[in-house]
């Protein structure tokens, strides 16, 4: 896999869903493999998942078998943006860092993980991530905010160009996170947070980019999708109607760059004021 340029997320989620099979299943035995993958108790998408990992292993021992075509589901979540910041505020300064970068720019969390300081343009708050999956270059804005926390963390860790953004990979990133959310699920009291997954975070900044621009081509560019119709999933997620809105009233310029700032779109003038809006 390695030769064939795979990534190390792409080996490594092979090497654990392998590892899984064996545990079960004689590998050297297709059927056998294909009738256990067919009776779990999982979803669509996992028993996707496990035959193109065992894919792998017959191609390269030349093992005869016909892939089953699980279709996975379509049907990613989209937590509350008060739910997410809920879980931004009760994590710890870096874990707080990389959840903010993942609201706000859609990284994979790989693509986060592998992010380095040369990668950050803090002066013009942009981010250039080295994209996964095969997926399109793509340049991300990124709030004043979260601006200031890169930088902390930066100054913080005493972080070199070259240097990577953060330690550890996507794997230690989702544990801790998983450690967190569960953290504050119990503690509120909230079984609903304990569901919100690490990818969650991608999918809300998909759907809010869509549904905000109604532009799909920029939205594929912005995930970094490699084909359209990984991009329309997010085009039927939300039911958002058109009464949900935030308003807001701007008396100042700088009233005006503080709601701009804030994601508010400008609707119009009346008595010399300036009237915005925001989705829920």
């Amino acid at each position: 896999m390695k030769n064939e340029a795979k990534s190390d997320y792409t080996i490594e989620n092979t090497y654990k869903a392998l590892s899984r099979l064996s545990k079960y299943t004689d590998l050297n035995d297709p059927e056998q493999v294909k009738q256990y993958i067919a009776q779990l108790q999982s979803s669509s998408s996992y028993k996707r998942n496990l035959c193109i990992a065992y894919n792998h292993f017959v191609e390269y021992y030349q093992l005869k078998w016909e892939m089953p075509r699980y279709k996975a589901e379509a049907k990613p979540k989209i937590p509350t943006k008060e739910k997410l910041e809920m879980l931004i505020s009760a994590s710890g300064k870096t874990l707080a860092t990389k959840l903010m970068i993942s609201m706000e720019t859609g990284l994979r969390p790989i693509e986060l993980c592998n992010l380095k300081v040369k990668d950050i343009d803090l002066e013009q708050k942009l981010i250039y991530p080295t994209t996964a999956k095969r997926g399109l270059a793509r340049t991300l804005k990124i709030s004043s905010k979260l601006q200031m926390m890169l930088q902390n963390h930066i100054t913080r860790n005493n972080l070199n160009p070259n240097d990577k953004l953060f330690k550890g990979d996507a794997e230690n990133y989702g544990k801790f996170f998983r450690l967190t959310r569960n953290r504050l699920a119990k503690k509120l009291q909230d079984p609903s947070i304990a569901t919100i997954r690490l990818y969650d975070f991608r999918h809300y900044f998909a759907t809010m980019l869509y549904h905000k621009t109604r532009d799909l081509l920029y939205t594929k560019q912005q995930m970094g999708h490699s084909q359209i119709k990984t991009t329309l999933i997010y085009t039927q997620l939300l039911n958002l109607n058109d009464d949900e809105w935030t308003c807001k009233v701007a008396h100042n310029s700088q009233e005006d760059t503080q709601l701009i700032e804030a994601g508010f779109e400008y609707v119009t003038d009346r008595d010399g004021l300036k009237f915005y809006r925001k989705r829920k």
